[in-house]
């Protein structure tokens, strides 16, 4: 007689069942419950339970029941779980007959196949306990239930359950414990669960980290920002600088204390109608705003509202809205009604996300901190998004600047297998890429490899991403360029094989794998710097080719970066090497406003050393092009952030996306591939800098021109040559929407089919599933190699 069964009589006759394997995010996001009140509201009985591979679900009912069961499981999951796959599976035999339906304790398989939950923004059904204050819960920080709260960056380990996340640290009171256990509860199996009896509580202390004796803790730190403070609060995923937006006494002195004088800070609103008074916000752009990722999101500033130190010289405003209930009760008092929320980190170091950690490196920049004891076991910073709407079109770009907070590590699906890989990426803002069968599993953002700080993190997420997903890699991908630390460590182990994948092919390819192309291929590759095949600096990109290999059949002219990296950090060198390049060494002396604003010795020094080539890289960047026009037309002449002078120079266009005249150029032959001669177009610029009235603006709009013009012309020769159609970009430059728009319109009308990254940054933060699915496709090539020499 079967086990379960209530009356040998009914067991003669048991009822259709039905086992189902459901893959996808829906572990952490309140799946196992939902079935069970989809089972009860069915009629069905059966259980349902987590293991490593998702989740797995045996169904009792009516064949009509069930079918019904299961339209509605896939077509209205809960807000936070993202369907992959449900498939019918073999169930035990005999099958026995269920009483009911219930949840079951999870299993842990030796192959793991679930989505790790990103984090989530607390839900309106739990702002508004927390605002009752009949509620036990009002006004907690930590409060959250099965539809938000923090997910990923709280995981120690999969299947996703209390006992494997950093809240293994507080036992559920008898209220709590009894929320978990109603399905009629949200908090119902809610693993982060709490309240102010058995959960986290925040703690007010000095720059010193020196408790300070407050009734409420959120009240006290509102007034001190009110006074001008700046105070370091620890949020999901680690720490963020706060101050009063409006108070521009206070931007500047964190930027003093920051020692971050240009580089943007995003700013936080309670709604997007309170970002709408201080940025144009479009209906996507507010359906960003307001999504579950509630990412930062790059908005076109309004005229004379907030100080202009918020976003030197920047037309656009990143605006994010509160994710965590603590900034929603930050943003409680109308008199503090929008403020800056930056990183919590020193300069080139990543996010600061334990306590200890963030009073150590933050003491001398901040006046107070809010801590609480819920730690946090992954750092995730703001993910930043933009939506370029484009005239030609109906659905509008959303693309990634940082891809991070509520999007990692959710994969990109493949329709090809890569197998188990790890790619470390490259050594600006770098993510790691985690292979596993026909998906690629990309990091949050990590940052720059330039410390030692950041690399351990870099090394963490790499280990922590592959335990979680049950990964065992035996091949490692990174890139070619010798000095990057990744670069380093992967040839220096000796428990994987390593491929180096050269920078822009990993760009290009990318960009393929984000959209599922396979086949030769145009990649049209702009960038700030890439190490070539050849040994020298690659940036100005036309590759031919697919996953398995490339051959580069275009570039930008080389020009020379005057003391290699330190030109990076002052464009000026850049343009006078431009200047010598189209005039000779006597170009330093022409009265242009960017030259007579530099030392006359100086000016001397670097054109000499341009003539002589001394100390001087050379690069096909377009990204260093960018710079010394930039600096050239005055725009900017030092930068502190990564491609600043870029950024300021677009900024004059103010996201106005209309084509002017484009500048003279050159394409010649150079051998088998095709070079982009600027030189003309210098000329042409120097003829009308030197003018009267010279308008800086206009000036802008005609090099952006240019340069797409050259993406146009470039690739129609190369299809006419090559009898390819299928075009992607990629690359850092990209990153300019003037460029990207018009690029992909130009492309367009001449009838070819080009494509861009929506799904990962244009940017470095790319680099690492394009390495990923290289990799693949080398290994792929050679087993096919060695199968025929062994045919043979």
């Amino acid at each position: 007689m079967a086990p379960n069964c209530p009356d040998s009589a009914e067991c003669l006759a048991t009822p259709p069942t039905r086992r189902y394997r459901v893959c996808g995010i829906v572990q952490g996001v309140g799946f196992r419950p939902f079935v069970h009140r989809l089972a009860r509201s069915y009629g069905a009985n059966g259980w349902v339970l987590n293991d490593s591979e998702g989740v797995l679900l045996e169904v009792q009912a009516s064949d009509q029941a069930i079918d019904g069961f299961i339209d509605e499981l896939v077509s209205r999951p809960p807000p936070l779980a993202r369907i992959t796959d449900v498939r019918q599976v073999a169930h035990d035999v005999p099958v026995p007959c269920y009483e009911g339906f219930e949840i079951r304790k999870s299993v842990d398989l030796a192959y793991m196949d679930t989505i790790i939950p990103p984090d989530s923004n607390v839900c309106d059904e739990c702002l508004s306990e927390m605002r009752d204050p009949n509620d036990r819960r009002y006004r907690y920080a930590f409060i959250n239930c099965t539809h938000c709260g923090p997910r990923y960056s709280i995981i120690h380990g999969m299947p996703y359950d209390r006992a494997q996340s950093t809240m293994r640290a507080f036992t559920l009171c008898p209220q709590c414990h009894r929320e978990y256990e109603d399905i009629e509860d949200r908090g119902y199996h809610a693993q982060p669960n709490a309240c102010p009896v058995c959960g986290p509580h925040l703690q007010l202390t000095d720059r010193d980290g020196v408790p300070v004796e407050t009734g409420d803790v959120v009240r006290d730190t509102i007034a001190r920002l009110r006074n001008g403070a700046i105070v370091a609060i620890k949020s999901l995923g680690g720490f963020h600088l706060v101050v009063d937006a409006r108070n521009e006494t206070a931007v500047r002195e964190l930027r003093r204390r920051k020692r971050r004088d240009a580089k943007p800070f995003a700013v936080m609103v309670a709604d997007a109608d309170a970002a709408a008074r201080w940025a144009h916000v479009n209906p996507h752009e507010r359906a960003l705003l307001e999504s579950p990722q509630r990412p930062i999101v790059s908005l076109r500033k309004r005229a004379e509202t907030l100080p202009e130190a918020i976003a030197p010289r920047n037309p656009n405003l990143g605006v994010t809205l509160p994710s965590t209930p603590l900034q929603h009760l930050l943003l409680e008092d109308p008199a503090l009604s929008v403020l800056v929320m930056t990183s919590g980190n020193l300069s080139g170091h990543p996010i600061a996300y334990e306590n200890q950690a963030a009073l150590d490196q933050l003491r001398e920049i901040v006046d107070a901190f809010v801590l609480n004891d819920r730690d946090i076991r992954t750092r995730v910073d703001d993910s930043v998004v933009r939506v370029i709407v484009r005239e030609d079109k109906h659905v509008p770009l959303m693309s990634f600047m940082r891809r991070s907070r509520s999007y990692a590590p959710y994969p990109i699906h493949l329709p090809y297998s890569v197998g188990s890989i790890v790619a470390l990426g490259a050594e600006l803002k770098t993510t790691v890429g985690i292979g596993k069968a026909n998906q690629v599993f990309i990091s949050q953002h990590i940052g720059d490899l330039k410390n030692d700080t950041t690399f351990k993190s870099h090394t963490d997420c790499a280990a922590h991403l592959q335990a979680l997903l049950a990964v065992r890699a035996d091949t490692l991908a990174c890139d070619m360029h010798p000095a990057f630390r990744s670069t380093r460590a992967a040839v220096e182990q000796t428990e994987m094989q390593v491929v180096q994948v050269q920078h822009h092919h990993a760009h290009m390819v990318s960009c393929m794998a984000e959209h599922g192309l396979s086949g030769t291929t145009i990649g049209v590759i702009f960038d700030g710097a890439g190490y070539g095949p050849d040994g020298t600096i690659w940036g100005g990109e036309f590759l031919l080719g697919d996953a398995a290999g490339f051959e580069r059949v275009g570039h930008l002219r080389p020009l020379l970066l005057l003391g290699g990296d330190q030109a990076v950090k002052e464009p000026i060198r850049v343009a006078i090497a431009l200047l010598v390049d189209t005039f000779g060494e006597h170009a330093a002396q022409l009265a242009l406003p960017a030259l007579l604003a530099v030392d006359e010795q100086r000016r001397d020094v670097f054109a000499k050393m341009a003539a002589r080539r001394i100390n001087a890289t050379t690069t096909t960047s377009m990204g260093r092009l960018f710079d010394g026009i930039s600096a050239l037309l005055g725009i900017c002449s030092r930068v502190e952030y990564e491609a600043q002078a870029a950024i300021e120079m677009e900024a004059l266009l103010q996201r106005d996306f209309h084509r002017a005249r484009p500048f003279e150029y050159a394409i010649e032959t150079r051998g088998e591939c095709l070079e982009v001669d600027y030189r003309p177009m210098v000329r042409e610029a120097v003829a009308l800098l030197l003018g009267p009235g010279a308008d800086l603006a206009e000036l802008s709009r005609r090099f952006h021109s240019t340069v797409v013009e050259i993406i146009g012309d470039m690739c129609e020769r190369l299809v006419a040559r090559f009898g390819v159609e299928q075009i992607v970009m990629s690359g850092g430059v990209f990153s300019n929407e003037f460029v990207l728009v018009n690029a992909l319109s130009a492309l367009e009308s001449r009838g070819f089919k080009p494509y861009c990254h929506q799904l990962v940054p244009t940017n470095d933060g790319g680099i690492s599933l394009g390495q990923v699915v290289v990799a693949a496709a080398r290994a792929t090539a050679g087993s096919e190699l060695q199968l025929i020499e062994e045919m043979r």
